[in-house]
Formats: structure tokens, C-alpha cells, sequence
């Protein structure tokens, strides 16, 4: 987590003189970082994205795993190039892109190329992978928020019995599980629509884990249509979607919504970033309400 003293002034500055650039010009402030902070160089005719960010124990976060992780993705094709790194901070080329919007979704073709890119992260970019990587276990993850809400006195431990309660019944309603090197954080500002193709950006939770977290990810994230969730998973898995896997990939979105859930309550207690943590604490939480009830019903 960024000191309180690395303010985005102080950080403007520390950008323009990385001995990585030649002639850096103009920097500015990209808004949107909720564990970091991003900014944006002008050196000679290239553009490059800084992002200043130190080891957040408490997410699980170690830059020195999102350095390798993005590295492999970059090798991939799937993610910009990385330009220079140092301990807290990655410098990546800027690339011609924007977030994707719901309006994207509805473009023919669009969900498919979506489950594409899901499926190249878990074998194209674990293939290029170099060296230790960390795991991404939800329901680990979970359990480890539950403690650190409980140890620092959170406003909302009322709710924390009943939430891990869910858990278990969601990890049991998923079963075994095939194990793929996962994205983990698929936002809508890190899936970047750009000419003819679609970067994944923010590397930092990437870790072995379920195929499924970054499926329903992806879907409870960017707010798809039950139809859309479908057409996602038959893409995914190249067959007809039946029971079983609706039941399991129903368990694991909800796990995806608790565990973004639980963040923003951690974030709300340890982050110094300038965000609206509360409020997205109460978004993520009734959305996981609402895909719980949706999921008792199955």
C-alpha cells in the first residue's frame, strides 16, 4: 500500500526522472487505481503507463509475482509490453485502448472473443510463466479476511458468521476443481478494447486457481445478462452447458462477489488511497446477495 506521504505531487516527480526514459515530458494523474497509482509519461514520441505500488500483504498482493505474471502475459500477446521495473513501481507502454462497456457486449462475436481471451490467459500466459508464482484460493482468501476484519475491529463484523457460513456451503457446491493460472481481477478498467484486439491489464492478484473465479469474475463484474453467462461458459468449454456446471459456476460467482465483498471492507480499515471504499463495500455486498439467493434456488 502507497505511504501516506506518496501523494500524486510527489509522484509526478519520481515519474519524470526514471532512468528508464530518454526525454520524458508531460505527466498526468490516471484516476481508477484502488491499490495504486497510475501515471501517465510522455517521453519523446511514446506514451507509458507508471505504476507506483508497494507489496500489500493484507490482499495478498506482491509486486514481485505481478512483475512475473505480467511479464508472461506480455509474451503472450495479451498485455503491454513491460518497459522497466524497480521495487513499487512498473513502467508499461501505453496502449491504444479503452475499458470495455456493457455496449461492447452487444457487438456480434463479442462474448466468444471474450472466453477466448479467458481461456488464452489460463494456458497461453501459464506457459510463458518464468519462476515461483503465488495461488489464488478464494475460499482461503476469504477465510483470511474474515480474521483480519475480526483482529481489526471492523464496523462490519455483525455480518462476517453468516458470510463464512456462505462460504463453506459455496466451496462445497463447487467440488474438485481443474487448477489454471488465473487473471483473478477482471474489472471493467482492466479489460482494454483497443484495434482488432483485447489487452488485460493489472496483473496483481494473478495466481493458480479455478477456471471458474475469473469466469464468474468477469461475468458479475461487468454485469452480464444470465443469457450472456451462458454463451460464456459454452464458449469456455467448447460444449453444451448442463446442470452441474451451471450449479458449480453459480457457486463460484458468488464467491467472486463475497471476496470482492470482503476487499472493500479490508480497504475500508488499511487502504490510503483516495477512493469511496464504503461505497463499494455496499455495491459488491448486495450484489452478493442477491447471485446467494439466486444460487439456494439451484
Amino acid at each position: 500500500m502507497p505511504a501516506k506521504s506518496d501523494l500524486p505531487e510527489d509522484l509526478i516527480t519520481r515519474a519524470g526522472q526514471l532512468p528508464c526514459f530518454t526525454a520524458p515530458g508531460h505527466v498526468e494523474v490516471l484516476g481508477g487505481g484502488k491499490t495504486n497509482h497510475n501515471l501517465l509519461v510522455h517521453d519523446c514520441d511514446r506514451r507509458f503507463v507508471v505504476r507506483f505500488g508497494t507489496d500489500i500483504p493484507e490482499h495478498g498482493i506482491l509486486r514481485w509475482n505481478e512483475l512475473a505474471v505480467s511479464r508472461a502475459a506480455e509474451r503472450a500477446g495479451i498485455a503491454p509490453a513491460i518497459h522497466h521495473a524497480e521495487p513499487g513501481l512498473l513502467v508499461m507502454e501505453f496502449v491504444d485502448a479503452r475499458p470495455i462497456s456493457p455496449e461492447d457486449r452487444q457487438n456480434p462475436g463479442m462474448i466468444d472473443k471474450l472466453a477466448m481471451l479467458v481461456r488464452r490467459v489460463h494456458h497461453d500466459v501459464m506457459r510463458e510463466l518464468e519462476g515461483p508464482v503465488l495461488c489464488f484460493w478464494v475460499f482461503h482468501i476469504i477465510d483470511d479476511y474474515v480474521r483480519l476484519l475480526r483482529d481489526r475491529g471492523s464496523r462490519h463484523r455483525p455480518l462476517l458468521s453468516g458470510l463464512l457460513n456462505d462460504a463453506r456451503r459455496l466451496e462445497k457446491a463447487l467440488g474438485p476443481t481443474e487448477v489454471v493460472l488465473g487473471h483473478n481481477d477482471l474489472l471493467p478498467g482492466n479489460i482494454l478494447i483497443g484495434p482488432g484486439r483485447i489487452w488485460l491489464i493489472d496483473w496483481e492478484y494473478a495466481g493458480f486457481g479455478s477456471p471458474l473465479f475469473d469466469i464468474g469474475g468477469l461475468a458479475s463484474n461487468n454485469d452480464f445478462s444470465v443469457a450472456e453467462e451462458q454463451t460464456l461458459l459454452e464458449a469456455y468449454y467448447d460444449r453444451p452447458l448442463d446442470d452441474e456446471l451451471w450449479r458449480k459456476y453459480s457457486a463460484m460467482k458468488c464467491a467472486s462477489l463475497l471476496r470482492e465483498t470482503l476487499w472493500s471492507m479490508v480497504s475500508e480499515i488499511t487502504s490510503s488511497i483516495d477512493f469511496d471504499y464504503g461505497a463499494y463495500t455496499a455495491q459488491y455486498h448486495s450484489a452478493y446477495q442477491a447471485a446467494y439467493q439466486s444460487f439456494k434456488t439451484l
